[in-house]
């Protein structure tokens, strides 16, 4: 039985314009054999859980380099607790300095990259996590 591809959301919360190294991102989890979604700029915290449900993925990744991410990041983990949603890992990356990083970490974010992490290290992360999982699962 083939393995299932990893989904991810990749998603631009708020009002950051800048999405290059996001698209950065997509691609190189794509060219992974990863299945991505991109939302696009300006989106809610609110949109981007929907389209995570809607699109079944296994990961949000979001992108902020506004200085927003001590409110959006933990607004989408929120947003899919309240939904009884706890199977989806979200993650983050942007302009996020090493004291928010842990505060984030302590919030159920799963793990946050920043500027000069090598896009390997994210593939790396992600592969690991749902091996792991995917070994632990009684249907694997």
């Amino acid at each position: 039985m083939p393995e299932k591809k990893i989904r991810v959301l990749i998603g631009k919360p708020g009002l950051d314009g800048h999405d290059r190294g996001a698209k950065v991102v997509a691609r190189a989890l794509r060219d992974a054999g990863m299945e991505v979604v991109y939302t696009g700029l300006h989106r809610s915290p609110e949109e981007i859980v929907e389209t995570a449900i809607q699109e079944d993925v296994d990961a949000i990744g979001l992108s902020v380099l506004s200085g927003a991410h001590m409110t959006l990041l933990p607004k989408v983990v929120n947003l899919l607790k309240s939904q009884g949603i706890d199977d989806i890992l979200v993650f983050g990356g942007g302009v996020i300095p090493e004291e928010d990083r842990q505060l984030l970490l302590s919030q159920g974010i799963a793990e946050v990259f920043v500027p000069g992490n090598a896009t390997q290290r994210t593939i790396a992360f992600l592969k690991k996590h749902f091996s792991e999982r995917n070994a632990a699962s009684p249907l694997s």
